[in-house]
């Protein structure tokens, strides 16, 4: 079967909406007969009655309400690429700060995709301690930030939802007796407090046995065996692996991903965070 001209997808859908030919044809601009032309193209070019007119109100066959959905997301579709293709290009400068599990991780995927798109943006990328990076946002020095939210902050847009995990090298063996091993950013970070929080309600005993600023200092720590590292599932660094529930470990609270742009339009962080939230939707 030949591809559906949009015109007349159009045309349907705007007959289901206003339940009548001759309301479709006041809200497109034509005469009756124009849309009845139009519905009979669609049927014959489908092979399938769409709607029942053998009542006194027009309806949707089972064909027309299965094909009415299909329709406004070929129509959606239809809009977006016109907007995309009629767009005037972003051009400027973008001041984007992340945290570091989305830097080594999901960041190199999102910044190829939205660099396709918007060949003229530059980009200047901060990475650091979500705590951090809320104070620079708040400082006017960043434009948008990637981050986790922290208590009480209601800003942004969030991107997803999960519970923290324990990571650790595959080999890694927990002892009972022992304080853990942790592997932790530095203060504030949103990680660190929550790990050891759910630590001492559990009442387990614990030690700092490695810290770094940077995931790639504490990945590396986490693939020598040196300890536990608490850690976003989703964003896992590779080598590592989720410790069972088995191994004695308190359940981590669940922590949320966010996206905080400014409060007025701006174009080109408004694709980014779109770029953004794609990727998360995946």
């Amino acid at each position: 079967m030949d591809l559906v001209p949009v015109d007349l997808l159009q045309t349907f859908v705007a007959v289901a909406d206003a339940g009548s030919f001759t309301g479709a044809a006041r809200v497109l601009g034509v005469r009756q007969s124009t849309v009845s032309q139009q519905i009979q193209r669609l049927e014959q070019r489908i092979g399938r009655r769409c709607i029942d007119r053998s009542t006194h109100r027009m309806a949707l066959t089972a064909d027309g309400e299965a094909l009415l959905a299909h329709a406004r997301s070929i129509l959606d579709g239809h809009a977006r690429l016109q907007t995309y293709l009629s767009a005037v290009p972003l051009r400027g400068r973008l001041r984007l700060g992340a945290c570091e599990d989305f830097v080594l991780s999901a960041l190199p995927d999102v910044l190829a995709a939205f660099a396709r798109r918007h060949p003229d943006v530059d980009l200047e990328l901060r990475a650091g301690l979500s705590e951090n990076l809320y104070e620079a946002f708040d400082a006017g020095l960043l434009d948008l930030i990637f981050v986790k939210q922290r208590e009480g902050d209601r800003r942004g847009t969030v991107a997803w939802e999960e519970p923290i995990v324990w990571s650790a090298h595959p080999e890694f063996r927990i002892d009972p007796e022992a304080p853990l091993p942790l592997l932790l950013y530095p203060p504030p970070s949103v990680t660190r407090t929550r790990a050891i929080e759910a630590l001492e309600r559990a009442g387990r005993t614990w030690r700092v046995a490695f810290t770094s600023a940077g995931l790639t200092g504490l990945s590396a720590a986490a693939r020598a065996g040196i300890g536990l590292l608490p850690h976003s599932a989703r964003l896992l660094p590779p080598g590592l692996v989720v410790q069972p529930t088995r191994s004695g470990l308190p359940e981590l609270p669940r922590i949320r991903f966010v996206v905080i742009g400014p409060s007025g339009s701006n174009p080109v962080v408004e694709a980014l965070v779109t770029t953004i939230l794609q990727w998360s939707s995946f």
